[in-house]
C-alpha cells in the first residue's frame, strides 16, 4: 500500500451515514477534503455535509464496486459493516482501518482474547448454549452480565444475571445467539483512551477521560480524568499496543475499568471515532475529526495535547430541544447532528463545557 499521502482535493469514502461521519466529514472539509458517503439510510446525518452519498446495503458488490472507484481512500464511521465489505472495497482501494481491526471489534469473544494476550480484561465465558451458560455462571458467580457476541451496543443485546435469575429466561432473552458471560468488575471508575495511527506507524494518544453511563449510553466525559499519571500512562500505553498490534490505520477507542487499586481493565474497543472524544472538538489542538483525516491520508498527525479540560454531555432524545438555553451560555459549545426524529435515547447531539 502506497505511502504517499492523499493530497487536499482528494475524496474520503465513509462507511456509514450516521453522526460520527457527518463529524468525519465537516473536519474533511477544512482540510479541503471531499467526502462520499455510503449508507443503507436515506437523508443521513453525514450526508447532509458531504460531495456525494451512494445508498445502498452493504452487500451490493455492484453499488460497492461504483463507490470504491468515486474514491481516493475508505474509511468508516461505525463497527457493524460486514468485514466482507472491507475485504471486497480493499481489492480496488485502500481500506482505513483494515478488516481485521473491524473483526475483532466486531466480536467480544475475539475482542477479548485479542486484549488477553498483553493485558487484563474482566473475567469472561464464552457461551454457545443454555449448558454453557450454566457453568459460566458457576465458574464466574453473580452478578454478571450476559451479553450478545455481535452487534449489540448501547445496553441491547444484554441481561444481567444476578443470583435469582431464570437462566433459561436469561438465555432466550438475547435470542439464543453466540454470547459472552463477563464477570462483574467492582472498579472506581469508567475510563477511555483515543489513540490516532498513521501508515507508517506513527502514533498520537489523547489524555484518558472518564465516562458516566445512564442506562447503558453514555451521559458525560469528563477530560482530562482525575487519575494518577502513573495510571493514565498504563491506559494510554494498552491503547498504543491494540493499534499496532492490529497494524491499525485511523483512529482506535479503548474503553476501561480503573480499579481502587490502580489496576486498568480493557472492556471494549472500536476502531473509529467515539462518543468519548467529542469534548475534543473545543478543547484539543487537533480533534479526533481531524486527526482520524490526518491518518487515513497519510498526512503527519496533529498534537493531541489539550488547551483546557472540558465536559461533554450527550443531548439525547428531547434534550437537543434546550438549544436555546444551552446557547445563552458563554463556556458551552452545542453540536446538533440534523437529525429530524428525537426519539428517547436517540443521539441528537451534544454539548461541551470548557475550563481553565
Amino acid at each position: 500500500m502506497t505511502q504517499t499521502p492523499y493530497a487536499p482535493g482528494s475524496t474520503i469514502g465513509i462507511l456509514g451515514g450516521g453522526q460520527l461521519g457527518r463529524m468525519i466529514a465537516l473536519a474533511a472539509a477544512r482540510l479541503g477534503y471531499r467526502c462520499h458517503i455510503f449508507t443503507p439510510e436515506t437523508d443521513s446525518p453525514a450526508a447532509q455535509v458531504s460531495a456525494a452519498c451512494t445508498v445502498a446495503a452493504y452487500d451490493d458488490r455492484a453499488a460497492l464496486t461504483a463507490f470504491a472507484q468515486a474514491v481516493d481512500v475508505v474509511t468508516l464511521e461505525f463497527e457493524n459493516v460486514p468485514v466482507e465489505t472491507l475485504e471486497f472495497l480493499a481489492q480496488t482501494v485502500p481500506v482505513r482501518p483494515g478488516a481485521r481491526a473491524l473483526a475483532v471489534a466486531q466480536d467480544r469473544v475475539t475482542e477479548k482474547m485479542f486484549f488477553n494476550t498483553f493485558t487484563e480484561t474482566a473475567p469472561w465465558r464464552a457461551v454457545d448454549s443454555e449448558a454453557d451458560l450454566v457453568a459460566a455462571v458457576a465458574a464466574l458467580g453473580t452478578p454478571s452480565i450476559l451479553k450478545t457476541t455481535r452487534l449489540g451496543y448501547d445496553g441491547k443485546g444484554q441481561a444481567r444475571i444476578d443470583a435469582g435469575t431464570d437462566l433459561a429466561e436469561a438465555w432466550a432473552s438475547i435470542g439464543r445467539a453466540p454470547a459472552i458471560l463477563e464477570g462483574f468488575v467492582t472498579f472506581e471508575r469508567e475510563i477511555s483512551v483515543i489513540v490516532a495511527r498513521a501508515p507508517d506507524g506513527t502514533e498520537e494518544a489523547y489524555c484518558p477521560v472518564q465516562n458516566e453511563h445512564r442506562h447503558h449510553i453514555l451521559d458525560t466525559t469528563t477530560a482530562p480524568a482525575p487519575i494518577p499519571d502513573a495510571v493514565a500512562e498504563v491506559a494510554m500505553d494498552i491503547a498504543r499496543r491494540a493499534a499496532a498490534d492490529l497494524d491499525l490505520v485511523g483512529l482506535l477507542a479503548v474503553e476501561m475499568f480503573v480499579t481502587a487499586d490502580g489496576r486498568v481493565l480493557v472492556n471494549e474497543m472500536a476502531p473509529r471515532p467515539h462518543n468519548s472524544g467529542h469534548w475534543t472538538m473545543d478543547a484539543c489542538y487537533t480533534d479526533q475529526f481531524e486527526q482520524l483525516v490526518r491518518a487515513v491520508c497519510g498526512l503527519p498527525l496533529g498534537s493531541p495535547q489539550h488547551r483546557c479540560g472540558a465536559v461533554m454531555r450527550n443531548l439525547l432524545g428531547d434534550d437537543a430541544h434546550d438549544w436555546h438555553t444551552i446557547l445563552s451560555d458563554p463556556k458551552a459549545r452545542l453540536h446538533l447532528y440534523g437529525k429530524a426524529e428525537a426519539r428517547p435515547g436517540r443521539k441528537m447531539g451534544h454539548v461541551i463545557i470548557l475550563s481553565e
